[in-house]
């Protein structure tokens, strides 16, 4: 391994509009068993105490969970791509920090789900061989996303190792 590829903190910060993406998707999370759970309270009276209890319960832990962690995120989640290596660190409660020099790297790969693309955001995923998986760099702009899959594509190309 080159000696200037070592564990350390990434300095990239996620697109800032990923808050608003996933405060989205937590509170769609959210919503929609509060929803069926409260159709289910209005058509089947028998169970509507239960069903209640159960909404309460989704929207009083649901509902700050969908409102914190977010932001949380966003505070934690870094990347950084260099000559030698691609640096990421991600989680919430449990944080990640993962290295992929070049020359391990298999794959790079792009996604934009529905949600995504509504706030013109892209993933980005660099496959190795590792058995702790793929790295993800989550909530990019879509545009700089392209662009980094290309300049992964070109230095792994340039950085010819065994990438296993």
């Amino acid at each position: 391994m080159n000696e200037g590829v070592r564990l350390r903190p990434p300095r990239n910060r996620v697109e800032r509009r990923a808050v608003g993406y996933w405060l989205t998707n937590e509170l769609v999370s959210v919503a929609v068993p509060a929803v069926v759970l409260t159709v289910l309270a209005v058509l089947i009276t028998p169970a509507r105490p239960w069903l209640l209890l159960a909404l309460g319960i989704v929207l009083v832990v649901g509902l700050p969970y969908a409102l914190v962690v977010p932001f949380w995120r966003y505070r934690v989640h870094r990347w950084e791509v260099t000559e030698d290596a691609v640096y990421t660190r991600t989680g919430w409660l449990w944080q990640e920090w993962r290295i992929a020099p070049m020359s391990r790297i298999q794959t790079v790969d792009t996604a934009r789900g529905p949600l995504e693309q509504l706030f013109g955001l892209a993933s980005v995923t660099v496959t190795t061989a590792s058995a702790a998986g793929p790295l993800k760099i989550p909530g990019l702009d879509h545009e700089l996303a392209a662009g980094l899959v290309e300049r992964l594509t070109e230095s792994t190309q340039a950085h010819r190792g065994d990438a296993t």
